[in-house]
């Protein structure tokens, strides 16, 4: 795919390619800015392209010869409005590119037309990619300084062969921190989101310091609230933090703010709790650091009173007072905050800092828990859905990370369901995979009770913390509540248990390191017990991550209804002269051949197919259900495929034809029930049209004494019952989901009848 642009205007560079005075120098080596390859390698094509612009009134060429170069990054950043700019824009995130010929490195500027190539998932790191036109851009406060733009590309296939041992062509773009090309920006933001701390700024190395407190005046938090609008300096704070949230980005193009940042620190001594704010240059300092249970000396802060509309998250302890007419500030000037982690083994009693309490629930209690109610949960991952993104507010370039994760206790059949959005934490949160010890904190209880079947699952706050490693040390091991509780379906040989435990803890010590308790261990063995029944074979949905879903209401009737199975897709052609699970209406024989338009989008790709989780290979199924990385990442050994993972869905999927109300328009889409014959709520589905509703199937002709129906037999049972769809009018809500390079899917979220709704 290419895309065509102008020329883009000139504007500001922090790290240019060095050009030099073509006239004192027509090889171009100034100050040994640009390097030469050997005299016996092959000359650099990148070098070429510049001698070609410098030669160039115009300062815009395409290249006299196109050769692929390979993608190694693809960083994100806002820029700044220009000066002359009246009307602020809204954000414009910008793409700087790093690609390599062999000889050189070189980081470019992605011309603005182009970024719906990354938005797609078409241009990212790991490709090979021809440049048909090349511009530039100067830094007009320095003589000689630009940047290379690319203004055309043609994104091709990954590369089987990529190092990264080629040198940058310029030294400028190997300095650290790294710093985009364009604007006042000191770092990149995460490619994805906004709330994940990215780059080499973010700082993560402080340290305890050893006090001496004889000469430090200390003020109490109710104190200060008593006596803070009459004092001018404040004394100290000794306080241990509660809660801590996920980062704010506030950055605009009209302001000029180097490092616009925002984080919330809820903390409390024997008085009370308060809220803090970081801002801006030291949440890149410290939020790394700082951790939920540290206690903290906090000195040349400010107070100022508090937001009306910001809600404080509920204090863990009931008997703390919660201070709501005033915030702390800490910035790194006016004035400069000096922040301070002291060592555990110096807190002294006397000081009575609060315990954290944690409000820990266990999965048979979830049942009973009020709608907004919030809770922590522990347990072992037995599924872990695909990276998705969902806009912040429309005709913007913002977008929410999240995944849907279930945790299972060994207090029920049903796993805990999450609604998993990005916590600032990418390094956990991007590497998370089935059969990994899970804790995640200050969730909110969501449920319907009066739909079919009922609603129910957990999402999470903005004060949300996750652990999968390095539980040792954390606070929560020593709450009594993730005892040793059995699943109540345990359908495990003894031996296979052992003989599984003793592999994982011989593959990989995270995966058999124990969660301390103040009562027993939750050890390898009971991992396994808890992932019976329901849950013997954990899951992972693979899914490029670029994955954006939006939903589009389709009404019509239905005429059409396929099983596919969740085959590799160069075996469907031989799949399809076998399956006999299929039902076409009359209507749709005899409107088939008018039809206007036909869309195909009934194709499920295989990064959506769930896949058996396989423990050996759980780098390389983070890999492909995570969003695609900022930098290239070589693999570890030869990766295996995709298709070499058996589907988890036994049902396969299911092809539905609508046919426009108009009978001119017809659109193919795919269903995905999800067969669930040991959730008894699933019962409640007695029709096809409820079972395509809530995408569930349940075995209707089975008694609680007979052997259940294999998913084969359910599957039929859907096609037969389809009938009952025939000329009925429906309104279908489907999913819309972009996975990159051009590959759309289109899903059945839900489907209903306006005639039998009120």
């Amino acid at each position: 795919m290419s895309g065509e642009s102008g020329q883009p205007e000139a504007g500001p560079s922090h790290a240019g390619t060095g050009w030099p005075n073509p006239e004192r120098n027509r090889a171009g080596v100034p100050g040994g800015v640009i390097r030469r390859a050997g005299a016996q390698g092959r000359r650099s094509w990148i070098q070429k392209v510049l001698e070609q612009i410098m030669d160039s009134p115009l300062q815009c060429v395409t290249p006299s010869e196109v050769v692929p170069v390979t993608v190694l990054a693809v960083q994100r950043y806002l820029l700044e409005d220009e000066p002359r700019d009246t009307v602020p824009k809204p954000p414009l995130y910008c793409y700087d590119v790093t690609i390599s010929d062999g000889v050189y490195q070189e980081k470019c500027y992605l011309d603005p037309s182009l970024n719906s190539l990354v938005y797609q998932n078409i241009l990212k790191v790991g490709i090979q990619m021809r440049v048909s036109r090349v511009s530039c851009l100067y830094n007009e406060k320095r003589i000689g300084q630009g940047i290379l733009c690319l203004g055309n590309v043609h994104c091709g296939e990954t590369s089987d062969t990529i190092s990264l041992e080629t040198p940058f062509r310029n030294r400028a773009h190997e300095e650290k921190p790294e710093r985009p090309l364009r604007g006042g920006k000191s770092h990149y933001l995460a490619l994805w989101n906004n709330e994940d701390p990215y780059g080499d700024i973010w700082l993560t190395d402080k340290q305890p310091e050893e006090l001496n407190f004889s000469d430090t005046k200390i003020i109490s938090l109710s104190h200060l609230e008593m006596t803070w609008a009459n004092r001018r300096n404040f004394p100290a704070l000794l306080v241990r933090i509660i809660h801590k949230s996920k980062l704010r980005y506030y950055g605009k193009p009209d302001k000029k703010m180097i490092e616009p940042y925002q984080t919330f620190l809820e903390v409390a001594d024997s008085s009370g709790t308060v809220s803090v704010i970081m801002w801006n240059a030291l949440c890149p300092e410290w939020f790394k650091s700082l951790r939920v249970g540290l206690v903290l000396l906090l000195q040349d802060y400010s107070v100022k009173k508090s937001y009306p509309f910001r809600m404080q998250p509920v204090p863990v302890d009931p008997h703390i007072k919660l201070i709501s007419t005033m915030e702390i500030c800490l910035n790194l000037r006016d004035p400069p905050t000096n922040i301070i982690i002291v060592p555990e083994k110096q807190v002294k009693p006397e000081w009575r800092l609060p315990k954290l309490n944690h409000r820990f629930t266990t999965r048979s209690e979830l049942d009973n828990m009020p709608e907004n109610c919030i809770c922590d949960v522990i347990g072992l991952l037995v599924f872990v859905g695909r990276v998705q993104r969902s806009k912040k507010k429309e005709n913007r370039e913002d977008f929410w990370s999240y995944r849907w994760i279930h945790i299972a206790d060994g207090t029920s059949e049903q796993p805990f369901i999450v609604e998993l959005f990005s916590t600032s934490q990418p390094e956990i949160f991007e590497n998370i995979y089935p059969m990994a010890n899970f804790v995640c904190t200050q969730l909110k209880v969501v449920r319907n009770d009066n739909q079919v079947p009922k609603l129910l699952y957990l999402t999470t706050t903005n004060e949300s913390g996750v652990f999968i490693t390095g539980h040792r040390g954390q606070p929560y091991t020593y709450d009594a509540k993730n005892a040793n509780r059995p699943s109540t379906s345990q359908a495990a040989r003894v031996e296979n248990q052992e003989r599984n435990a003793k592999r994982y803890h011989d593959d990989e010590p995270m995966s058999s390191q124990c969660i301390q308790t103040t009562s027993t261990n939750l050890s390898l063995s009971n991992k396994i017990r808890i992932l019976q029944g329901p849950h013997t074979n954990p899951v992972a949905v693979p899914q490029p991550g670029t994955s954006v879903q939006a939903k589009g209401i389709t009404p019509g009737m239905s005429t059409i209804f396929n099983r596919r199975p969740d085959t590799n897709p160069s075996l469907q052609g031989k799949a399809r002269k076998t399956i006999s699970d299929r039902w076409e209406s009359q209507l749709w024989r005899e409107k088939k051949f008018g039809l206007i338009d036909h869309l195909h989008y009934s194709r499920v790709y295989p990064e959506s197919i769930p896949r058996k989780f396989t423990f050996e290979h759980r780098k390389f199924l983070s890999q492909q259900y995570n969003s695609q990385p900022s930098k290239y990442i070589p693999p570890e050994g030869r990766p295996p495929k995709l298709d070499d993972f058996k589907s988890a869905r036994s049902l396969g999927h299911f092809e539905v034809t609508i046919l426009g109300l108009n009978h001119e328009i017809a659109i193919d889409v795919a269903f995905l029930p999800m067969y669930c014959p040991e959730d008894i709520r699933t019962s409640q589905i007695d029709t096809l049209l409820t079972s395509m509703n809530y995408s569930c199937a349940y075995p209707q002709n089975a008694n609680a004494n007979d052997r259940l129906p294999g998913p084969r037999a359910v599957a039929g049972d859907i096609i037969k019952a389809v009938t009952e769809l025939d000329r009925v009018h429906i309104v279908g809500i489907l999913d819309i989901c972009n996975l990159g390079n051009n590959n759309v899917e289109v899903y059945l979220h839900k489907i209903y009848s306006p005639e039998n709704t009120s």
